[in-house]
């Protein structure tokens, strides 16, 4: 089993890697990395990793923004100190969720849960059939997409219904929503979460960054490496190029057909 390490506190990385060792002896285990952008920028290259444990709070940030700026397919366990965002885990690819200190036996537990789940799958590529198969656990049945979002303005709240809503967008580790009327909005929905809370029908994630809902576009162009650039309404002077491994789902997105 190779695993990957994702933890920025020295103590728990080393109990953690020595609780592994005991438990599957023959682990290969990799890291610690302790920020989003190394996990980021060694998840690009490396992606062969039959599990990850991840650490929720970072260096320079929450763990949770690595789905946003690459596709992880390797199940995650997370690890953290803090309860309140086990639900959040559950909305990316985690099977399990350990709180610190990590305990052995709760430990092991989750290990086993891997292996029961993966052995489902053949060794063709099971972390990806793995890794779909919670996906699809979570996408919500049709009738049942998140159809407004409650906003906090000072010491007060406001429904933004999704018909109002022009696109969501990440940037500077913050995740925004663009009305129509050209307000924005921070919401604390990462991108992954917000591509399977949505109708797929009303709004396509054009990449990393972007959702779009299909109401805002107003043209799109050809761009180079056969990219698509997209204008939307209102015009937030934000470029939104569609990542040339979508072109085609968009195009048939647009012409009202879903993939």
């Amino acid at each position: 089993m190779k695993i990957l390490i994702v933890e920025d506190e020295e103590l728990a990385a080393n109990r953690l890697i020595q609780l592994i060792q005991e438990i599957e002896p023959l682990a290969k285990i990799f890291g610690p990395l302790d920020t989003v952008s190394a996990t980021v920028s060694h998840l690009d290259s490396n992606r062969d990793y039959d599990l990850i444990f991840l650490d929720i709070q970072l260096a320079d940030g929450k763990s949770f923004s690595i789905f946003d700026h690459c596709n992880v397919s390797t199940p995650v366990i997370f690890t953290t100190a803090y309860d309140e965002y086990a639900l959040q885990a559950f909305e990316v690819n985690s099977i399990d969720y350990l709180l610190k200190p990590v305990n052995r036996d709760k430990l092991k537990s989750s290990i086993e849960k891997f292996r029961r789940l993966k052995v489902h799958f053949n060794d063709d590529n099971p972390n990806i059939q793995l890794y779909e198969m919670i996906r699809d656990l979570k996408v919500p049945k049709p009738g049942v997409y998140k159809t407004r979002f409650l906003i906090s303005k000072g010491d007060s709240m406001v429904p933004v219904t999704v018909s109002e809503i022009a696109c969501f967008y990440a940037e500077d580790k913050e995740v925004f929503i663009l009305t129509k009327e050209n307000k924005r909005h921070i919401i604390p929905n990462s991108i992954e979460d917000l591509s399977l809370k949505l109708d797929p029908g009303q709004f396509f994630r054009v990449n990393r960054q972007f959702i779009l809902s299909a109401e805002a576009i107003r043209k799109v162009h050809n761009y180079f490496n056969f990219k698509l650039k997209v204008e939307i309404n209102p015009d937030p002077r934000l470029e939104i190029v569609v990542s040339r491994s979508k072109t085609a789902d968009f195009k048939a997105w647009m012409n009202g057909e879903l993939r």
